[in-house]
């Protein structure tokens, strides 16, 4: 495998009228890593992808694969001489060509026999080397993808962009997917980045993550950073359910429902301290709360309760393995210092 370049975008932005499509954006992404790009729907995620992918040019900022620029106001080198290589959400692999067929496919410059062989060794690293001769309305979704990617791989682009690649799977299939992918992304050496607003294939797949929201970079780094230490409400709620308690400085401590806590740094008009379900436990002693719903969830069982504190009333979701209270019973809860998040509110 011959070394890749690492492609840099920097200060990258794009309008559309008065709506700022991405602005003033700066994204690395590393041969050999898989670098996810989360965000709902509007954030600016498949017009990052567009500009990277040489679709459109960008009104300020620049696109250079190693020393060579492909982007800038006004200007871009077409998509086909890029060395980058693009899979959507639709496979699109040619009905009239078998597995190994599309695989080939753009290997033209290849002898026939060298080009086999690696469109073998990559179906053989996806699981799919049986499949081969099979025709494409025989395969099932799952099978699908992995053939897309295949073909994707095969011409060793330097960047591999996918846009939503898991979005037509269901959950179960979803999971057996990526995990397959996830291993021969890697070993392609390509600098892979993933679009998607699915927080959970982003944890499992990315090295790097990247939280978009309107447009801007809210939040980068790798996936347990960005999990457990969140720099806003908003960035830890892309990645999965959270609650926010109100504190107030005390000294050289916040105090919160939940209890005090160190003080971060900064000169914050306000704080608040973020809550995820599984961080709060159920104790036999802490802070005083009464049960006030209960849901079974297979491991654990949700259990929300109501905290009564000198500033009100404060309802919170606990995950929680094992027997609760009954409704309308107390409860007492306890939240580890390491798993308090206190962020500017």
């Amino acid at each position: 495998m011959t070394d890749r370049p690492t492609l840099t975008a920097t200060g990258l932005a794009r309008r559309y009228g008065r709506d700022a499509g991405v602005h003033v954006v700066d994204l690395t992404l590393v041969p050999g890593q898989v670098t996810a790009l989360l965000g709902p729907s509007g954030s600016g995620k498949s017009t990052l992808l567009r500009l990277i992918a040489g679709l459109e040019a960008p009104d300020a900022g620049e696109i250079r694969l190693g020393e060579t620029v492909l982007s800038w106001p006004g200007q871009t080198v077409p998509p086909e001489h890029r060395g980058i290589g693009l899979m959507f959400q639709e496979h699109a692999l040619f009905p009239h060509k078998t597995v190994l067929g599309n695989v080939t496919f753009g290997l033209s410059h290849l002898p026939r026999a060298e080009a086999r062989d690696r469109a073998l060794d990559l179906l053989r690293s996806l699981r799919l080397e049986d499949r081969a001769k099979a025709w494409p309305s025989t395969l099932s979704g799952g099978e699908q993808q992995r053939v897309a990617l295949a073909r994707a791989l095969a011409r060793e682009p330097a960047v591999l962009l996918m846009d939503e690649p898991f979005s037509g799977l269901d959950a179960s299939l979803r999971a057996e997917v990526r995990d397959a992918l996830t291993p021969a992304l890697r070993a392609a050496g390509a600098a892979v980045l993933i679009v998607t607003h699915d927080a959970e294939d982003a944890l499992a797949m990315a090295d790097h993550l990247v939280l978009l929201d309107q447009g801007e970079v809210l939040q980068a780094g790798t996936p347990e950073a960005c999990y457990l230490r969140p720099v806003s409400l908003a960035a830890a709620r892309m990645l999965g359910p959270v609650e926010a308690l109100p504190a107030r400085v005390d000294g050289d401590a916040v105090a919160t429902p939940l209890g005090r806590f160190a003080k971060p740094e900064g000169e914050a008009t306000g704080w608040q301290l973020l809550v995820r379900p599984g961080d709060v436990r159920l104790a036999d002693q802490g802070v005083a709360a009464t049960v006030v719903a209960r849901r079974f969830a297979g491991n654990v069982t949700d259990v929300t309760v109501v905290m009564i504190g000198p500033d009100g009333e404060h309802r919170l979701t606990v995950s929680h393995a094992g027997p609760v209270p009954a409704i309308g019973q107390p409860a007492f809860l306890a939240l580890a210092p390491d798993r308090a998040l206190v962020v500017p509110a």
